[in-house]
């Protein structure tokens, strides 16, 4: 099995147990906000921050598949090489927004979060762990987007 199917089946398994979490965490609010009458202090935060998990690692998986929405009116007029640079043009692009936004802009925010010391109001976790995912998925990324350009 190649490590592109590998990392595909570890983050498939990964964002499937982060949104089952997550539908447990907003069932819980609900029940426990309507039928306890006693609304849970740390749910809302819990479902933001699994929000913002699924939401990143959702897309480092899309672009792995290649099934983000593309607006392919251009390429479609092109010829085939011009189809494969136009591919190679995106890719870079993303690989470069990615590195740079993603990889080193987040590494510095889990830093400055991590030094600061700031923790989340209601769970008490470190910031720095929910900012986490901004390079690791930005770096996923990277190597889907690296193997693309080998690819083509």
């Amino acid at each position: 099995m190649s490590w592109r199917k590998k990392l595909d089946t570890t983050l498939a398994a990964l964002l499937m147990a982060l949104m089952a979490l997550m539908a447990v965490n907003v069932l819980w609010q609900v029940f426990s906000r309507y039928i306890l009458d006693a609304p849970s202090s740390f749910t809302e935060e819990l479902a933001r921050y699994l929000m913002i998990w699924l939401g990143l690692l959702g897309a480092a998986y899309v672009s792995g598949q290649n099934g983000h929405v593309a607006i392919d009116v251009v390429r479609r007029r092109l010829s085939e090489k011009g189809r494969r640079r136009m591919v190679r043009i995106a890719s870079w692009a993303v690989l470069l927004f990615c590195l740079f936004g993603m990889v080193l802009g987040g590494s510095r925010l889990v830093f400055i979060t991590f030094v600061l010391e700031q923790y989340s109001p209601a769970l008490g976790v470190p910031l720095a762990f929910v900012y986490a995912v901004v390079p690791l998925s930005g770096g996923i990324i990277i190597l889907y987007k690296s193997d693309d350009l080998r690819r083509t």
